[in-house]
């Protein structure tokens, strides 16, 4: 999508979601609006020295969020997942550390947290 538009929908979207996600695509079906997000590739700071790497994502959660003139909006949120080189284990950002440290706010780590798991 071009930076425009992007700016536009960033306003529509809870705030600071998309430093950590990237809209994927809109659309519109049965008038309903779908906001199709992926987590960006950024490795969470508490597994930077850890030796991860990115394994793809967690089934995608849908969110019901703010209606946007009427119409009923869901966000199709795909959190990332990451896998220790060494030992295997899968690991996932931890959205409640993440709210202490950013822009995000606490509710919003919450939010995820509770609603994606």
């Amino acid at each position: 999508m071009s930076d425009p538009y992007l700016e536009l929908i960033s306003l529509t979207l809870p705030e600071g979601l998309l430093d950590f996600f990237e809209l994927i695509s809109v659309k519109k079906e049965d008038g309903v609006f779908y906001f199709h997000l992926e987590e960006k590739n950024i490795i969470p700071m508490e597994h930077r020295s850890s030796g991860v790497h990115s394994k793809g994502f967690h089934q995608e959660a849908r969110v019901t969020d703010f209606p946007i003139r009427g119409k009923k909006v869901l966000l199709c949120i795909k959190k990332r997942r990451w896998e220790n080189i060494n030992t295997g284990e899968i690991v996932q950002r931890d959205w409640s550390l993440l709210s202490q440290g950013t822009r995000i706010t606490k509710d919003f780590a919450l939010f995820l947290k509770g609603a994606l798991g």
